[in-house]
């Protein structure tokens, strides 16, 4: 059915987490399908995900904005409308989206502590890939607009926008079915949104992002069922490896038979930097 090469973004957020979560994006890169990866700067063990991605060359990496469930970059009475007094963001979503919405106060900030959050990873040396978001929310409208206005500046050439089709999740996964309508209804919004943004910034982004409706509980089984039902040439399918919870998506990544099928369905296994260097060349 597909005739020409297509092409799948393997990634892997929460890059700086954990121990165990480096050594699973490792592991997952250098024995598996993974190709790319989102590093948490402020993460506490950011220091050994950057040593690591040093000596893995081929791992493209983006930055993963940490803006909620996380910590800050600049000190907390730098943005105190945006962290407690330990430097920690909201471990509320809704109510954190709200207040970068309504609260001018606190989108001042939101400039200041992407900024920081920028330039944390410029300092790493390594080549910026892409940028996404801790639970998504990069791709909430003030954020977004922040970092299309900071693209330039940090040469911010890919910015993940979730969108993936509800019906092929819910053909091999049901669970969390009021879950799954509300966070794609949502996100269907914030697509369409965020692709007129990145658009006018002439930001790049892939046809298809996979993960959020499945979001913790990408297994070998849903990915030999998604892989085959994917329409799209160019897309992204990201997952959170951990060599103790998240190990069931570990093993998916190592799976030689999600490899097969990748093959069978013409998909070439890329990542972002990849993509900005074929895009120089056309």
């Amino acid at each position: 059915m597909f005739q020409n090469p297509r092409f799948a973004i393997i990634n892997a957020d929460d890059f700086g987490f954990s121990d165990r979560v480096n050594q699973a994006i490792i592991q997952a890169h250098e024995k598996g399908i993974l190709t790319s990866t989102s590093l948490m700067v402020t993460g506490e063990k950011a220091p050994d995900a950057v040593e690591k991605a040093k000596t893995h060359p081929n791992l493209a990496v983006g930055l993963h904005l940490v803006l909620v469930c996380g910590r800050s970059a600049l000190p907390p009475k730098e943005i105190p409308h945006l962290v407690d007094k330990e430097g920690n963001f909201s471990n509320d979503s809704v109510k954190a989206g709200l207040k970068y919405q309504f609260n001018s106060a606190a989108r001042q900030e939101l400039h200041r502590e992407i900024r920081a959050q920028l330039e944390k990873f410029r300092s790493t040396g390594l080549p910026l890939s892409h940028v996404d978001g801790h639970l998504h929310m990069h791709s909430h409208p003030v954020v977004l607009n922040i970092l299309a206005e900071f693209a330039n500046e940090f040469d911010i050439k890919f910015i993940r926008l979730p969108s993936e089709e509800l019906s092929f999740t819910l053909k091999l996964n049901r669970s969390g079915l009021v879950n799954k309508l509300i966070w794609s209804t949502v996100f269907h919004q914030l697509r369409k949104y965020g692709e007129s943004v990145l658009k006018s910034r002439d930001i790049n982004f892939v046809e298809r992002v996979y993960g959020l409706l499945q979001t913790g509980s990408i297994t070998e089984e849903y990915l030999l069922g998604l892989i085959p039902q994917i329409q799209a040439n160019l897309v992204e399918i990201y997952c959170h490896p951990d060599t103790d919870a998240g190990a069931t998506e570990l093993a998916a990544l190592l799976s030689q038979s999600v490899r097969q099928v990748l093959g069978e369905n013409n998909f070439e296994m890329t990542n972002y930097s990849q993509l900005s260097l074929s895009s120089k060349d056309s």
